[in-house]
Formats: C-alpha cells, structure tokens, sequence
C-alpha cells in the first residue's frame, strides 16, 4: 500500500505563520489557531509543509486507502485561507449559506480574511465536521 506523502511533521507552527507575508494572514492564523484548538481541543500541529492541524483520525476508504488527517485545520496560502472544516454536505449546507464571504473547493473553504466571515457560523461549522468525522472514523 502506498505511503501517504502528506503527514503530520515536528515542523514550528510559529515559524509557518511567521513566514507567510501578509500580515492579515498571520494575524488570521493565529486567531483560527486559538478557534481551532478550542474547538477540537487539540494542539495546533503542521500536517505536510502548509497545511496547521488539529486532532487526528484513522480512515480508510472501500477502496482500501487508507491514511491519518487533522480533524479540522486550515493554510494561509497567497491566494487565500483555506479551512478544513467542511465534510458532511448537505447537512452543513444552511450553514455555508451563514458563513459569509468565501469560495468552496471539494473539501475546503477559502477566505481572503476572517472578517469576511461569521465566526459563531464556522464554530458550528468546527463543531459538525468534528462530530460527523469522530462518529465515522476513529480519533487518535
């Protein structure tokens, strides 16, 4: 079976967000590190070189993939944040149409700023993938 190239890392925090170039961005990040972490009652953790973790769990497709993810987390990417807090489709649909302003990827959000967006929204956001994923798969 092939090995995962994404996995968490002893790679600083900090140092990530340190290095991103935006201020915004930086000041966005360590305020999703303080939302997350509360949320998933998780330190925050570098999962590959850009993506900041919280929590891990255990899954394993029917096709027989099978790897570790955060639970949530988000990247201060150039373009935009992209959070990791969105699984369960249409059950979290009335709360995207709460969120504010942001784009949807397969399995992400991107926002330009955290002001763009309703916190007490993506807190239940958090709060549902969270639930969904530890009902699925197993935390670890």
């Amino acid at each position: 079976m092939a090995v995962n190239k994404t996995q968490y890392t002893e790679a600083c925090v900090g140092d990530v967000i340190e290095a991103v170039a935006d201020k915004q961005k930086r000041e966005d990040s360590y305020a999703l590190i303080e939302l997350m972490e509360k949320a998933s009652k998780e330190k925050a953790q570098m999962f590959g070189p850009s993506i900041i973790g919280f929590g891990k769990y255990q899954y394993k497709y029917d096709s027989g993939h099978e790897g570790e993810a955060p639970l949530i987390g988000f990247s201060p990417r150039k373009a935009a944040i992209s959070l990791y807090v969105y699984s369960d489709g249409t059950s979290q649909d009335p709360l995207l149409s709460q969120l504010g302003k942001f784009k949807m990827g397969k399995s992400c959000i991107y926002v330009k700023k955290l002001s763009d967006i309703n916190l007490d929204v993506l807190q239940n956001l958090m709060d549902s993938t969270i639930n969904f994923i530890s009902a699925k798969y197993t935390r670890i």
